[in-house]
């Protein structure tokens, strides 16, 4: 458990950086890690994580039941987390801008590349965006790419799948309005 301890303090020292558009404050956190077993190589800079996996980065929350996380030498995070059998893994995170406003998404992976700011949810996937826990958007496909940086989203079938053998990628998205300025 000391090791553990140990290894949390750590992880909150990296000082490394998943940002998004969603909360520039997340930039500047420590990350928080719990997981029932850890696995460090600092030389690598590779971490592994195994059963109940959260990972805390500001107001990014990923669970799954494995997964990792590489570090490049220019500090950005890759997270790659798996889902189980019997639960999927997860993704949630506050957006810049409208108070209240999150993107949750689930799927058996959620990949996150930081420097990119690029999300992907694969295997039954679904994505919603959140304005005070009414959803204003939701895709669910075999996989989903959201684009931070672009604000895109993308569903896809896997490179080899028959038409026949998916569910068809379904969207709901709300009208955008434009903002108006009161003087």
């Amino acid at each position: 458990m000391k090791l553990l301890h140990k290894m949390l303090v750590a992880f909150a020292l990296l000082g490394t950086c998943l940002t998004t558009y969603a909360e520039k404050a997340d930039q500047d956190k420590p990350i928080i890690l719990e997981a029932e077993k850890v696995s460090v190589n600092d030389v690598q800079q590779v971490y592994e994580l195994d059963g109940e996996v959260l990972l805390i980065k500001g107001s990014i929350l990923i669970t799954g039941a494995k997964g990792n996380i590489k570090v490049d030498p220019e500090g950005y995070e890759y997270v790659d987390v798996q889902g189980n059998p019997e639960s999927t893994a997860s993704f949630r995170q506050r957006r810049e801008g409208p108070a209240n406003e999150f993107m949750q998404g689930r799927g058996k992976t959620v990949t996150y590349n930081a420097k990119t700011e690029l999300l992907t949810l694969t295997g039954d996937a679904n994505l919603k965006r959140l304005h005070n826990m009414q959803m204003l958007d939701q895709l669910h496909g075999w996989k989903i790419d959201y684009d931070d940086v672009q604000q895109r989203y993308q569903v896809s079938p896997p490179a080899n799948a028959k038409a026949e053998d998916l569910p068809l990628a379904r969207a709901i998205l709300s009208p955008r309005r434009k903002a108006t300025l009161e003087k």
